[in-house]
């Protein structure tokens, strides 16, 4: 764990969670590191439901970064949303299916996966409500994510429809 304000693994920021338990402090921004699929799977669940744009998605070929500024639903909190960004390192290529194409029409992430290729690389699926995906190829899996605002009051909390019929 790191005291300076440096990333600490998804993995680590559950355990300090759970060892925290219900306390009453504010919770702290949350800065995690995802160096490996399990690491994504934590962030992933952090960010379900957080609302983007188009617009907000920015690919730097040449740094080979990419970067997505949303809205995260705040989970651990409940009840809040807050600013956030989410940035890979190490990207060879970024791919959208069934996107919309509008800059500012919203897209709600529902998860993340990582599906391993040649080690240590592989492809980072972000799965968003309406069937939409961006597929992020990745030398490594090299992804932090940040809060980056005050959280705020969420107008609405998500909910989920029950898949399996009675």
């Amino acid at each position: 764990m790191s005291t300076d304000g440096e990333p600490i693994s998804a993995s680590e920021q559950a355990a300090l969670n759970e060892a925290e338990g219900e306390s009453l402090a504010p919770i702290a921004p949350l800065r995690l590191l995802a160096e490996d699929a399990d690491d994504l799977q934590i962030i992933s669940a952090a960010l379900q439901d957080a609302i983007m744009r188009p617009v907000d998605i920015r690919w730097e070929k040449e740094a080979r970064r990419l970067t997505v500024v949303l809205s995260r639903f705040c989970w651990e909190c409940g009840g809040t949303r807050v600013m956030a960004a989410m940035q890979f390192g190490d990207v060879q290529a970024v791919k959208s299916r069934r996107l919309p194409r509008l800059p500012d029409q919203a897209l709600e992430l529902l998860a993340m996966d990582f599906h391993p290729t040649e080690a240590p690389g592989g492809k980072v699926l972000m799965m968003f409500a309406g069937g939409g995906d961006l597929r992020i190829d990745v030398e490594c899996l090299d992804a932090v994510l940040t809060d980056l605002s005050e959280r705020w009051p969420a107008r609405i909390a998500p909910t989920h429809l029950d898949e399996v019929s009675a």
